[in-house]
């Protein structure tokens, strides 16, 4: 009993330090949606949905995380005969007693097997997104052998239990410990008797200092990734990767976005401790894959360890900084520094550099791919906010985008007087002009900025436009009215630009008593249907690629007769419209439904695991000068499919993977969505 209350007292403290930790970090709600959230913790936390998207190392994680789960319950019956000899689960009816039995032997053996091939996995094949320094290598070792140990002794345990008694009704459910039984049966009554309290010792000492240890190790994850998954928005509630608004008006506020842990929110230094470092996010992240500076993996880690560093200091907790040191290795202060050294640096600069930031392309595939729902995004695009806010730092590229932004309401300098042209001799109706004439269009048609001003973007929107027209909707454009709706800024970090030219918008579209709104580009998408209502602009809006699909499904679109020839296309997933928003079958089935005779093939990376264009995040306005580019990797991948055709259903994606393709010197050509279908109108050219 002595030791049990040592133990939990000890690991109590720990816990109570650790929270102490997070609130350092900055307030934050999370307590919305609680139906969402626990369908969350259920599918994601407990059904471990994310993590078996490995079928493999995932089944194995998977395997110990459910035995873990299962073997609760007979800890708690071992533990409580320490104090009570008689306790036992046998009260229980015979056949949920032999069910019982049976699940700790099975789940026990699952949970040794599946250490032992992390293990090989680790030691032996030596995945590169597994590979960190000495000490996170150790960490991981030492987990592995606890949890070996912990299945050792629950086995022997129970062999040396039946050896030391008369048999009873339920022992053959003890499948694997009557082998070792009978390996024991040579045994007096006395030696089992020994075995049994010894195992029981070592069994129990076991549980409680892996529960000691996980405080301090990275395996923290063991306890914080249910909570984490609940409270975490990644996989909604609400609308996914939408970014935090900032109060820019408010009175006393002296810092814009991060540059030290304490300027995150306290879910994210939560996202710190719950970070299982598997890699998985790194593994699949573009800038990453082709060679930048950028790991998602190490930005969380070296949160974590930056809080770990810094918190102690401001807690007064100096016990909680020596024993951090001792686990978490580089990054920790050395033992002869001085706290004044450690609060002289920050998150920003000392451990992540302003390179890593700017690789980032927003895509979300690091978000979709952690299993434990880590938001990695947010951490940094609170760092590039600091860049961009506070320092006046980034790439000298980015200065004009700014710029015309300001000047002009686009990231190009181009005059709004042109932002119609590409309408010319189409009959587009502008909503000033349909407002003039005493009627309210159907549907507004948001062309974008690419859509306005970018030539090959433009035969998207003249497309588009002509499919609403056959179909007979009544949709009119805003024309010179129509301003950047901010998204480049927000992803570069300059929410005061991006409040500025949102809160434009928004007042415009609310004159014009906007409520349905069609665009083809899924950054104006994401932006208008789910960042603006934060600001004020709640509308219906919808994706071409959507619109067209509803519109060919009811019949509304004249098509001309089916070509006689069968055409093989594969279609890119755009981030902003697949993985932040969930649209993949429409734009597919738009495809389907236009040219019958179609085969379409998928890329090995496709879908909520399509590979990014490199265009999201801003990049589209910067140079890639690290590695190789990321349009020429997901190109490449694309033409490896064989397919005549690659479609696509962002101008932002057609401009990167039309350069791709010239850098292959293919012949491949890149339509949109809107194009397949527009040329199926009667009297087009057919695709």
């Amino acid at each position: 009993m002595l030791v049990a209350v040592l133990a939990i007292g000890f690991f109590y403290y720990n816990a109570r330090r650790l929270v102490s930790y997070l609130q350092l970090g900055r307030a934050e709600d999370r307590t919305d949606h609680p139906g969402v959230r626990l369908r969350n913790l259920l599918t994601i936390g407990i059904g471990q949905s994310k993590i078996l998207r490995d079928p493999v190392a995932g089944a194995m994680h998977a395997a110990v995380f459910w035995g873990f789960l299962v073997l609760t319950a007979g800890t708690i019956e071992i533990a409580m005969q320490g104090v009570y000899p008689a306790f036992s689960y046998a009260f229980l009816p015979s056949p949920l007693h032999t069910l019982y039995l049976l699940s700790q032997e099975l789940f026990g053996l699952a949970v040794l097997g599946a250490v032992a091939w992390l293990m090989y996995r680790r030691l032996v094949v030596k995945p590169a997104r597994l590979q960190g320094d000495n000490l996170e290598q150790l960490d991981a070792l030492i987990i592995l052998s606890l949890i070996a140990a912990l299945m050792l002794t629950l086995f022997l345990l129970n062999g040396f239990a039946i050896v030391s008694r008369p048999l009873t009704p339920a022992d053959p459910a003890r499948v694997v410990s009557r082998g070792l039984a009978a390996m024991l049966a040579g045994l007096s009554q006395r030696r089992a008797e020994s075995g049994y309290a010894a195992t029981w010792w070592a069994h129990v000492l076991l549980v409680l200092g892996f529960l000691n240890y996980l405080p301090y190790s990275k395996h923290l994850h063991v306890i914080t990734s249910l909570p984490n998954t609940y409270l975490s928005n990644t996989s909604g509630p609400g609308r996914r990767g939408v970014m935090r608004a900032m109060d820019l008006e408010a009175e006393g506020v002296e810092q814009f976005g991060a540059a030290d842990v304490e300027d995150l929110s306290w879910k994210s230094l939560l996202d710190g401790y719950s970070c299982t470092e598997c890699g998985r996010c790194t593994a699949a992240c573009p800038a990453n894959i082709t060679g930048k500076a950028l790991s998602p993996r190490k930005i969380v880690i070296d949160m974590r360890r930056r809080l770990m560093e810094k918190a102690p200091l401001v807690a007064g907790d100096t016990d909680g900084k020596r024993h951090t040191a001792l686990v978490h290795g580089e990054g920790s202060p050395p033992p002869t520094e001085t706290g004044s050294d450690v609060l002289d640096r920050r998150l920003l600069d000392n451990y992540i550099t302003e390179e890593e930031l700017w690789a980032c392309t927003s895509c979300g595939a690091c978000v979709q791919e952690c299993p434990v729902s880590i938001d990695q995004l947010d951490v940094i695009m609170e760092l590039r906010r600091d860049l961009v806010l506070m320092e006046s730092r980034f790439p000298p590229e980015v200065q004009p985008v700014f710029q015309s932004l300001e000047r002009n309401g686009s990231p190009w300098a181009f005059s709004a007087a042109d932002r119609g042209e590409w309408a010319r001799g189409l009959d587009v109706p502008t909503m000033a002009e349909c407002v003039s004439q005493g009627r309210r269009p159907e549907v507004l048609f948001w062309v974008g900025c690419m859509g306005s001003f970018d030539d090959r973007a433009k035969k998207i929107t003249a497309a588009f436009a002509r499919i609403m027209r056959a179909a007979q909707i009544d949709f009119a454009i805003l024309g010179q009215e129509e301003t950047c709706n901010g998204d480049p800024a927000r992803r570069l970090g300059n929410e005061y630009l991006y409040q500025m030219l949102a809160k434009g918008v928004v007042e415009r579209l609310n004159g014009y008593n906007v409520t349905t709104i069609v665009t083809t580009c899924p950054h104006c998408f994401h932006q208008l249907g789910n960042e603006y209502p934060e600001l004020g602009g709640t509308y219906e809006v919808i994706h071409h690629s959507q619109y067209i699909e509803r519109l060919l499904a009811e019949g509304r679109v004249p098509l001309a007769e089916p070509p006689g020839r069968r055409t093989t296309v594969t279609y890119h997933d755009s981030c902003y419209l697949g993985r932040y928003n969930d649209v993949y079958d429409q734009p597919r089935e738009a495809i389907r439904r236009a040219l019958p005779m179609v085969s379409l093939v998928e890329p090995p990376r496709s879908r909520d695991r399509g590979l990014c264009c490199g265009a999201g995040g801003g990049r589209m306005w910067m140079e890639e000068r690290e590695g190789k580019r990321i349009n020429v990797e997901r190109t490449e991948e694309l033409l490896r499919t064989g397919a005549n055709v690659i479609a696509s259903a962002c101008p932002f994606c057609m401009t990167m993977l039309t350069d791709g393709v010239a850098a292959q010197n293919a012949a491949t050509p890149v339509y949109d969505i809107a194009e397949v279908v527009a040329s199926r109108l009667a009297g087009a050219a057919t695709v």
